[in-house]
């Protein structure tokens, strides 16, 4: 691609419509690599006639720019749309991996209308439940993923800015949202793991008693 030139991201869509898929969504997650607080998935239904002037990957978007675009993305009756979230407790009872495709398959679940085929973010996504197909770096190739992408950060950074902070001030959710700074870390270690914390990643493990770790399969046998 010539350098400067922005890429289609309704190729994969338009491909699929080709194909006779009347109804092709997105689907984006985030909040995997934060030590604390859930993974938040969105799936996103964008009409093929309307044109979205500056969708983009939600990472290559100023916070301001995403919530311009998250309040015209979820104000807009013809766009059919639907956020999960996976709590701490269930990413520490499975891992994080099942926990994103659970929050996944819930999106979807969610929408108004069950898509014909869905576009994954990422690698492909056991017992979706939809023809699915997925794209690496998906959220920078198809606007239903980068819409998707936008409406899973800002629902998530929402929860943790409002929520997270107000339940277990102290930590600074409300700045980080969870992921592993020198600040968060610190605060781990002179508070310890609030039940927001998961368990299972290895830097709050460490700060939990060992017989708590034991409990936890750690260290493996």
């Amino acid at each position: 691609m010539p350098a400067g030139r922005r890429p289609d991201l309704r190729r994969w869509e338009r491909g699929l419509y080709a194909r006779g898929c009347a109804r092709v969504a997105g689907v984006d997650e985030a909040g995997r690599g934060p030590l604390a607080g859930p993974v938040a998935a969105a799936a996103v239904f964008l009409a093929p006639e309307r044109r979205w002037v500056g969708l983009d990957d939600s990472k290559a978007l100023t916070p301001s720019q995403r919530q311009t675009l998250y309040r015209r993305l979820t104000g807009d009756p013809d766009v059919d749309w639907a956020v999960a979230m996976v709590d701490a407790a269930e990413i520490d009872r499975w891992n994080i991996r099942e926990a994103t495709h659970q929050a996944m398959r819930r999106a979807l679940a969610g929408l108004r209308c069950a898509p014909d085929h869905v576009l994954v973010d990422g690698l492909p996504v056991p017992a979706l439940g939809f023809p699915q197909t997925a794209i690496v770096r998906g959220d920078a190739a198809s606007r239903s993923i980068a819409a998707a992408s936008i409406l899973a950060k800002v629902t998530r950074d929402q929860w943790m800015t409002e929520e997270a902070e107000r339940r277990y001030p102290g930590y600074g959710f409300a700045v980080h949202k969870g992921y592993g700074t020198p600040e968060h870390l610190a605060a781990l270690a002179h508070l310890g793991p609030c039940p927001l914390h998961r368990r299972s990643f290895a830097p709050v493990r460490e700060q939990l008693a060992p017989d708590v770790q034991l409990e936890l399969g750690w260290p493996p046998l």
